[in-house]
């Protein structure tokens, strides 16, 4: 007598037993494999201790910056005088003050400032800093950045992710839609709310030159102001009934609601587990590397396992992602800067930070 078939039914419940007992087994063999503590991760305490000695040694090579007594951003000390490389944008107005590793607060003064890759150079009023010492070999994907600030163990470590590299600005408009139907970048329709609506530019002006540059179609004044950011004010000539004249366009970013605004999803999810600092765009070479930062942290040095700098910090830039400037175009703005701060000083350019 052959055996009868299961039914339906009683195959469905079968089958549902033999996969409740393999998600249980898979389970039990999960609960018993190992698992790393929590002070073993790249973040625990345990890796932050097993840097301690490179971090230690940089101690007095670093200043945490405070303005009205919120720490803004840390600092690197260039030069046994007290000169102090750091984030620039977090520097804003109001008293300047610094901490050392000796936990004494000392009063700072801001001298100059790179916009375009965000650097400030600050002069701290204490003695017996200890400049920092720049690594000459360059970068190398996979290898360890550390970042120090004034306790025996490190800020955070992380992975050099890639090696020098540009980052373009956010993208900000002048407020024109182009008029497709002529044969030389004209102006079509204004923005309201723009730069060039408030320069007083008009439907049917002709772009003759953007930033200095000649300019013939709408592609070649588009690529030039890619490369201005928000905030910045751009020299543009125009034609207008036969006659040229020059207007200066404050370039916008678009924000909710105005024309050109576009949400990036991994904008938003770049925020989801924290701040990001407010200028994290548009610098002209960084080393991307994976630590996570507080934008806070920012401005001070990046260092490798011999305790050199290979970059300084700039940016907290994404979930994942953290931008330091290479050490040699760091160096070479601190040349600048110095050489800045040497030039006598108008009214117009006084320090933010004398306002108390």
């Amino acid at each position: 007598m052959t055996d009868a078939l299961p039914s339906p039914g009683r195959l469905l419940c079968l089958l549902l037993l033999a996969a409740g007992l393999a998600l249980a087994a898979l389970a039990q063999d999960q609960d018993n494999s190992p698992r790393l503590p929590r002070a073993r991760y790249r973040s625990g305490q345990e890796v932050l201790d097993a840097f301690a000695p490179i971090s230690a040694q940089m101690r007095d090579s670093i200043v945490e910056l405070n303005v009205k007594e919120d720490t803004v951003a840390l600092g690197v000390v260039v030069d046994t005088n007290g000169l102090v490389l750091t984030k620039a944008s977090e520097i804003k107005s109001g008293r300047l003050t610094c901490w050392l590793a000796s936990g004494k607060e000392v009063e700072a003064q801001l001298l100059a400032a790179d916009d375009d890759n965000d650097v400030a150079l600050v002069r701290v009023k204490a003695a017996g800093l200890k400049p920092v010492q720049w690594a000459s070999n360059p970068v190398v994907e996979g290898q360890w950045a550390i970042t120090p600030g004034l306790a025996d163990t490190p800020q955070a470590v992380g992975i050099i992710s890639t090696i020098p590299h540009r980052i373009r600005p956010q993208r900000a408009l002048i407020g024109v839609d182009f008029d497709l139907d002529a044969t030389r970048p004209t102006v079509g329709l204004l923005e309201s709310g723009f730069g060039a609506e408030e320069a007083g530019v008009k439907p049917g002006d002709i772009f003759v030159a953007v930033d200095g540059a000649s300019v013939t179609n709408s592609q070649q004044v588009i690529e030039i102001l890619r490369e201005f950011r928000d905030g910045q004010t751009v020299r543009i000539r125009f034609k207008r009934a036969g006659r040229e004249f020059d207007a200066s366009i404050k370039m916008m970013t678009p924000k909710a609601g105005q024309a050109g605004f576009r949400s990036y999803d991994n904008e938003r999810e770049n925020r989801l587990s924290g701040d990001v600092s407010l200028r994290n765009e548009g610098f002209e070479q960084v080393i991307q590397h994976d630590t996570v930062l507080e934008p806070w942290q920012c401005g001070g040095p990046l260092v490798n396992l011999d305790g050199k700098v290979i970059g300084l910090n700039i940016a907290r830039a994404s979930r994942f992602a953290t931008y330091a400037l290479p050490s040699g175009l760091t160096r070479q703005i601190l040349a600048k800067l110095k050489s800045k701060a040497e030039q006598p000083q108008s009214a117009a350019m006084k320090s933010p930070t004398d306002e108390r």
